[in-house]
């Protein structure tokens, strides 16, 4: 005889069944109870850097007024940003940037999009206000939580009012330098960094006041266009009037020789006669009108039309004194080079667009030459000097001290403690040293290059703002339309841009309307477990 197994004996298997879900939960409850240490002793290795970072508050330059950002340096150790105007530092405010994995790559970037309100596409619709981005691929700088530590998946999270101040201070082309150690611009003076051209400021405002001077006659000419239509308008009105009245009356003049030839009597033939001489007086006297009426206006025609006429030729002289203008206000905007030790080339861009490429020598190159920028803060004079300053990039090992470089094994504690150098007894000697000796480097870096005549005569003339940029590094995938120059240092961590590699024929990945509703999101989710 066979049994069905489901009512044979089914206290056993209930006992079974029960001890399982009891197993179970035993083990559900000791994996939370070891998450929870976890997050506890991960908390205890971040609470040193959490309470450092707590006691740094953004930072405002003080005893000047700060002029407008030339650049932004972004240090991965020391986890703060540091905005820089022609005279120095104006900002400071730590920052948040990638975590392990999703490092933010240390390298030379520009803001090349701005969005005030602003929703990650990738990361559960993250609300990313502020946001400046960097790269089309999705690294940006923007308001964010700082939770003391690197957290973000390749953004740099800075303060929410420190990042909406900056968002309403900066302006397309701001450089972004993202330095895996603590850097900061350096004063130099070298034959090779070219001069602004003797004179630009003085043509550029004589070709913007001829622009206005033009438009000021063009909005004349248009004005007295319009006197002159409207005195020709008022001018047509008694020629319109007697014509319509002298075709009125040659109506009537019609209407009476009709009836003077169909007359059967002599009283309705001389009522006819008398009606058609009447109205073949009326027709002279209006026709009379009308001619010195026509006399009056036709002045009034001739002068509508050389008013338009001038019009026509001050609109065009407006159009012309405008794109004069606009092209020696192009040619005053600042200029991007850069050269590759790498592909052994020149670049150079202006206002996001390539301009020129050529061939450059570079003595030595088989020898490492660096990562330098050098910047033309300001006009020191009226006739084209500039005043430079370099900014050095290294693997995070500064010349003269020891620092641990970012990207490195470490504590994952050390990672934000600040730069410790290896006298710190003598910390000014050896800060003077470091400062020594990266202008050194890159003072020999631009003895090793040498440009082609004809190409320096193409860049003369190099406004404020303009950067040249020496590198070991090609240029990054990541330079392309509507970006300046976009430079990686390969010796650093890059996952947070490795994570987010735009595809073929993608331009801008991340622009979105702002209209747009929020994805859902769990409410388990980390809170910072979505940039």
């Amino acid at each position: 005889m066979r049994y069905d197994a489901r009512f044979v004996n089914p206290k056993p298997k209930q006992r079974w069944l029960e001890q399982t879900w009891l197993e179970q939960m035993w083990r559900r409850s000791a994996h939370l109870v070891i998450a929870a240490l976890a997050a506890l002793i991960a908390t205890g290795d971040h609470a040193g850097a959490r309470g450092n970072r707590s006691e740094r508050t953004v930072e405002v330059i003080e005893q000047r007024t700060a002029g407008e950002p030339v650049m932004a340096i972004v240090s991965l150790h020391s986890q703060r940003i540091t905005v820089y105007d022609a005279q120095g530092w104006i900002l400071r405010a730590p920052v948040s940037s990638g975590q392990k994995g999703r490092e933010t790559p240390a390298g030379i970037f520009s803001v090349i999009q701005k969005e005030a309100e602003h929703y990650s596409n990738l990361y559960d619709d993250a609300y990313m206000p502020d946001m400046q981005r960097i790269t089309w691929s999705g690294i940006a700088l923007h308001g964010g939580a700082l939770p003391g530590y690197p957290a973000s998946h390749g953004c740099v999270r800075m303060p929410f009012d420190f990042a909406e101040r900056l968002f309403d201070a900066t302006r397309l082309g701001l450089r972004v330098i993202v330095a895996p150690s603590d850097v900061e611009p350096v004063a130099i003076a070298h034959p090779a960094l070219l001069l602004s051209k003797p004179g630009a400021g003085a043509f550029a405002a004589a070709r913007a006041a001829e622009a206005e001077e033009a438009a000021r006659k063009a909005d004349q000419a248009r004005l007295a266009a319009g006197t002159a239509f409207r005195e020709a308008a008022r001018a047509m009105v008694p020629v319109r009037a007697a014509e319509n009245l002298k075709l009125r009356v040659e109506t009537q003049l019609a209407a009476a020789e009709t009836a003077l030839g169909a007359a059967s009597s002599a009283e309705a033939k001389a009522q006819a006669e008398d009606a058609k001489a009447k109205a073949v007086a009326l027709i002279a006297e209006l026709q009379a009108q009308w001619a010195a009426a026509k006399a009056e206006l036709q002045p009034k025609l001739d002068a509508l039309a050389a008013a338009r006429e001038a019009a026509a030729v001050a609109e065009k002289a407006q159009a012309a004194a405008a794109e004069a203008a606009r092209q020696v206000a192009r040619e005053l905007e600042p200029v991007s080079m850069l050269i590759s030790r790498k592909t052994q080339r020149l670049y150079v861009r202006q206002a996001f667009e390539p301009i020129l490429e050529s061939p450059v020598t570079i003595l030595d190159a088989d020898r490492p030459i660096g990562t330098h920028i050098f910047t033309a803060m300001e006009r020191t004079d009226g006739d084209g000097n500039n005043r430079w300053s370099v900014v050095s990039l290294d693997d995070g090992r500064p010349h003269g001290g020891t620092v641990e470089p970012y990207g490195r094994a470490r504590r994952s504690g050390d990672r934000d403690a600040e730069p410790m150098l290896t006298d710190p007894n003598n910390a000014k000697i050896v800060d003077a040293k470091i400062v020594d000796a990266k202008i050194v480097d890159a003072k020999t870096a631009l003895d090793r290059i040498v440009i082609p005549q004809e190409v320096l005569d193409r860049i003369a003339g190099i406004a404020p703002r303009s950067s040249l940029i020496i590198t070991d590094e090609a240029l990054s995938a990541e330079t392309g339309k509507g970006t300046d120059f976009v430079v990686l240092l390969s010796g650093e961590p890059q996952g947070g841009i490795k994570m987010r590699q735009r595809g073929p024929g993608i331009e801008f990945p991340y622009a979105r309307a702002r209209d747009r509703q929020p994805f859902w999101r769990s409410p388990f989710a980390g809170p910072f477990s979505t940039w």
